[in-house]
């Protein structure tokens, strides 16, 4: 009967252990992918004050520039002073047709 207690006890020890090693196995990985995760995060957020720096910048020049409006105006939406001619050329893409 000596034999049995002390089995039990170092089986009961083994099985702790490997549970152990298996929680701390789990955990360090779940921490590696929380890390990453967090990296990824950190270079969105950098991203993101660039783009709102931008995008203040832009809103500074719309409110106070009246030059970069009419460059907008001319660009985006075609407009032309009265006098002037515009000349279009081809893209290559439209060349062919």
């Amino acid at each position: 009967m000596n034999g049995r207690p002390r089995t039990f006890g170092v089986t009961t020890v083994a099985v702790v252990a490997i549970a152990l090693a298996a929680y701390g196995t789990s955990a360090v990985l779940k921490v590696s992918e929380l890390r990453r995760e967090l990296e990824a995060m950190q270079r969105d957020l950098l991203t993101l004050h660039a783009r709102a720096d931008e995008l203040t910048r832009t809103v500074d020049r719309l409110r106070n520039d009246p030059a970069y409006i009419e460059k907008l105006a001319r660009e985006d939406l075609g407009y032309v002073r009265e006098g002037e001619t515009i000349l279009k050329f081809p893209t290559k893409s439209n060349a062919g047709r």
